[in-house]
């Protein structure tokens, strides 16, 4: 073969790759960019969230009834549950 049509031959099959591959990373870098994007406006979000649960007040925007405190001891168990003879899982 001659060198005109190995330059050929490398042309034809290289150009294809050369112009998907710049496709390619011209749309990488705009991803890139949208998910920086995202990624504050997630951030700005959480931070928003944070300040309102950090916030004393418990009575919900619409002016309804406030949230009941928790509570600060466990409640009471009703009952003892006693397990039935022969109940028993057998595992195979």
């Amino acid at each position: 073969m001659s060198t005109t049509t190995d330059a050929i031959a490398v042309a034809l099959l290289m150009t294809p790759g050369a112009v998907l591959g710049a496709a390619a990373l011209v749309s990488q870098r705009r991803g890139l960019a949208d998910s920086a994007a995202v990624h504050q406006v997630l951030a700005e979000s959480a931070a928003e969230r944070a300040a309102r649960a950090a916030a004393t007040d418990t009575a919900p925007p619409d002016g309804g009834e406030p949230i009941p405190a928790p509570l600060a001891e466990q409640p009471a168990r009703l009952a003892t549950v006693l397990p039935f003879p022969g109940a028993a899982r057998r595992a195979a």
